[in-house]
């Protein structure tokens, strides 16, 4: 994901980024993702650092928005 000023997040702090977004806490996307605690903690650190912000809240202007029939989520 690139922002309107050049900022790129990872593929996996995007992936990391989308659910806190939405209100999901740390646990719950580590729970989804099958990830650590700390290391969603560290994306989401990165994450902001790259976007300058500070909270979960703040992400939602930056994340691209679903469009209709496109899927972001892999199939497994």
């Amino acid at each position: 994901m690139v922002d309107d000023h050049g900022v790129r997040l990872s593929r996996r702090e995007e992936e990391v980024a989308t659910p806190a977004a939405a209100g999901l806490s740390n646990a719950a996307i580590a729970d989804r993702l099958v990830l650590s605690v700390r290391t969603v903690e560290s994306h989401l650190y990165r994450a902001f650092a790259k976007l300058g912000i500070t909270s979960g809240s703040d992400l939602a202007r930056y994340l691209p928005r679903s469009t209709p029939g496109h899927s972001r989520s892999r199939a497994q």
